[in-house]
């Protein structure tokens, strides 16, 4: 028998990265590697990258190390090792260093690096000159079944051509009722600030056949939300040909069976079509939540990122999104300090806030991104500038939040129950609340829940972006969350 070969896998930043994680691990699973979780002791640690900000560049080569002072083979993936390759081994030669064109072979490439064979660190390359963009989304691997896991591989393809459906086997890490469901990678949108399209590529869709059939896998695993992940989810079709595409694979994801909640993420508004407000806002098992990349509200400002919209504009979609569903989740990001920003183009933007009434708002600083145009545009702002903005708005948005979740009070919600916390409380999460990033529901009830479970209940309390609410019927008048913590 082939000796035992244990790998852990750390992952960083987005939800996309957490899908190639699984889908890495599945493949090395697949190929006898015992995969065991981040802290336990392994013969490789491969941390999954981050290199979109320089925050998360800066915890991507701090786990790096971290990892290497465990004297276990460290190998370094993910977007930070395919921005910067050949220039990332030179600066950490402890680690061995793989591009997403090493993905299809991890296993071979983990062998050769717990071995010592050594392959020089690839060069960068702008894959938005490639077709597919990550490997993950090409290759070919045998059905597997892991004992003690549940994996996934897809079906043959459905579309012909280099960047149709794939089989490839995923395997989950947890086991709570959420999952998320990668529908396309890349981006083909130019953003100024934007590195992304550079080293994730240009966009490719998955099929809808190969997407339903990974959702009904999840069904099987347990999941009752799917999170659907890409770089941009309101373009997903277009290179399939059909720009409406999303509004047809919402509500087949919908009436997968098991499946109660369908929630796409990262919508960019130019491209929201009234179809697709249609969809999201009726279609029972698809959340009416629109998670919206307006990243500013001056026009000015919004020009030089190379973005469409305005103020007026935005608060017109808003507004159609309300009046089709008054109690939609709405959240957006927003980058502060643009090369060019102004005290006027703030003021427009504090004033679009307030009157937007975001039920989740993410103010983030401006930083240079290496080989963006707006790392070459001049009227940058002094570092002081941009943090006194940043917090500025920062605690703009937390009053602002604050009072939206407030004005939720005696209104009627329906929360997926993830966790209990005990003495009749259970960790929960509201329509309008996407996983980890919009706060929580606290749901106190004398039933017994289970995850998974979906309760029908109002909203009596809140507390910053956090929600408290009992369920319908429970017998309590609806007042304010001190009530509900005497009763618990």
């Amino acid at each position: 028998m082939a000796p035992s070969r244990t790998v852990s896998l750390v992952t960083l930043g987005c939800a996309r990265n957490e899908v190639d994680s699984e889908e890495l691990a599945g493949r090395l699973s697949a190929d006898g590697w015992n995969v065991v979780d981040p802290g336990e002791r392994a013969d490789v640690v491969m941390v999954n990258t981050c290199g979109f900000i320089d925050a998360a560049k800066r915890e991507s080569i701090d786990t790096l190390l971290d990892a290497s002072d465990d004297a276990a083979t460290v190998v370094a993936a993910g977007c930070m090792a395919e921005r910067y390759g050949s220039e990332l081994a030179e600066a950490l030669p402890e680690a061995t260093v793989l591009s997403f064109d090493d993905y299809a072979q991890i296993s071979e490439r983990l062998d050769d690096a717990r071995a010592g064979r050594s392959r020089p660190a690839h060069a960068p390359r702008d894959r938005r000159t490639l077709l597919p963009i990550t490997p993950v989304d090409r290759a070919a691997a045998d059905d597997v079944h892991v004992p003690g896991h549940g994996s996934f591989t897809s079906p043959e393809p459905s579309v012909p051509g280099p960047a149709s459906g794939p089989r490839i086997p995923r395997l989950r890490f947890g086991d709570g009722p959420v999952a998320n469901l990668k529908i396309a990678s890349g981006c083909d949108r130019r953003c100024s600030f934007c590195a992304i399209p550079a080293f994730r590529g240009a966009y490719v869709s998955r099929p809808p056949e190969d997407v339903l059939a990974e959702a009904e896998w999840l069904a099987g695993q347990g999941v009752r939300e799917l999170y659907l992940v890409s770089e941009n989810s309101t373009s997903y079709g277009k290179d399939l040909g059909d720009l409406r595409a999303l509004e047809k694979l919402l509500p087949r994801l919908a009436e997968v069976p098991g499946i109660e909640r369908v929630r796409p993420s990262y919508l960019q508004p130019a491209e929201i079509r009234p179809g697709l407000i249609d969809v999201l806002t009726s279609t029972p098992g698809v959340t009416p939540y629109f998670d919206l990349s307006f990243q500013h509200a001056a026009e000015p400002v919004l020009r030089r990122m190379r973005r469409f919209g305005g103020s007026e504009r935005f608060l017109e979609l808003l507004s159609t999104i309300r009046a089709r569903a008054p109690h939609a989740g709405a959240r957006a990001n927003f980058i502060v300090g643009f090369p060019g920003e102004t005290e006027r183009d703030v003021a427009e933007l504090a004033d679009f806030l307030r009157e937007a009434r975001l039920d989740a708002i993410g103010i983030f600083g401006y930083s240079d991104e290496e080989g963006t145009e707006a790392a070459g545009l001049d009227d940058k702002l002094s570092d002081e500038i941009i943090a006194e903005r940043a917090n500025q708005l920062n605690q703009l948005a937390e009053e602002l939040m604050a009072q939206r979740a407030e004005e939720r009070i005696g209104t009627p919600v329906s929360v997926l129950v993830e966790a209990e916390r005990g003495e009749g409380w259970f960790e929960a999460r509201a329509e309008h609340q996407a996983p980890e990033v919009d706060g929580a529901t606290l749901l106190y009830a004398s039933t017994p829940y289970a995850p998974g479970d979906i309760v029908s209940a109002t909203v009596v309390g809140s507390d910053g972006v956090d929600l408290t609410a009992e369920p319908d019927g429970a017998g309590h008048p609806v007042d304010t969350i001190d009530d509900v913590a005497e009763r618990a």
